[in-house]
């Protein structure tokens, strides 16, 4: 069984990476596969992947009605939750936080057009690296192009909502000066970085899990080509 699959994984790699090959390595179903038809299946699938990662958080209640992805108040005020509601504030934090989810599914519908222009860019060593890799190679190539700038488009939408609720601006002023003084670090000096790094959590989680899908299951893809790319490798 070992020996059968290895030609054929010398032979996708040649696809992927427009090497010449052996006729030999091109036994069974690879004949009929060009590299053009590699890289199109491929950007198939991923954007199949890609769309209903962003289709299935990018929508009211893709945060905020899903108890594994919901995101919750900054570490530093959730655990302060107790003794803020009991002066009071309890309508104010659940506002808050019903505020920082809305606000995450505002922002990832940006996500989709600078994830598809990634995979468009996407160059032949990346193809070869993707169609050999893990199972979640594609999401870690997209977290590596996208992070940065999905973040910067994040965070000013994320801003707009989260400004609204009464408790992110005390919040983000007193955490303000925890981060000056060295107290707190990381996406927790304000309410609206926590949101930004919580949603771009999610959003690559999601789109590992469909990325896993359509490994696992290579009709989920719903192209001929990604069928027939993503199914030599099973």
């Amino acid at each position: 069984m070992k020996a059968a699959f290895l030609p054929r994984r010398r032979a996708l790699l040649a696809l992927a990476a427009g090497l010449p090959f052996s006729r030999g390595a091109l036994a069974g179903p690879l004949d009929a596969l060009s590299q053009s038809d590699s890289a199109g299946g491929l950007r198939a699938a991923l954007e199949q992947g890609v769309s209903a990662a962003v289709g299935k958080l990018g929508r009211p209640d893709g945060f905020a009605a899903d108890p594994k992805l919901r995101i919750r108040l900054p570490g530093a005020l959730e655990q302060a939750r107790p003794l803020l509601a009991m002066t009071g504030q309890g309508k104010a934090l659940d506002e808050l936080e019903l505020a920082m989810n809305r606000a995450a599914e505002q922002a990832v519908p940006l996500a989709k057009p600078l994830l598809l222009d990634a995979l468009r860019s996407m160059s032949v060593d990346d193809a070869k690296r993707i169609l050999t890799g893990g199972d979640t190679s594609a999401t870690d190539y997209f977290r590596a192009k996208t992070s940065e700038p999905l973040g910067a488009r994040f965070l000013p939408i994320v801003k707009g909502v989260t400004d609204r609720a009464g408790l992110a601006g005390q919040y983000n002023a007193l955490a303000g000066q925890a981060a000056g003084l060295g107290l707190l670090q990381g996406p927790e000096r304000s309410v609206e970085s926590w949101v930004t790094s919580k949603a771009l959590a999610a959003l690559f989680t999601a789109v590992g899990e469909e990325e896993k899908a359509i490994r696992a299951n290579p009709l989920a893809a719903g192209s001929k080509l990604a069928e027939k790319v993503f199914g030599l490798l099973r």
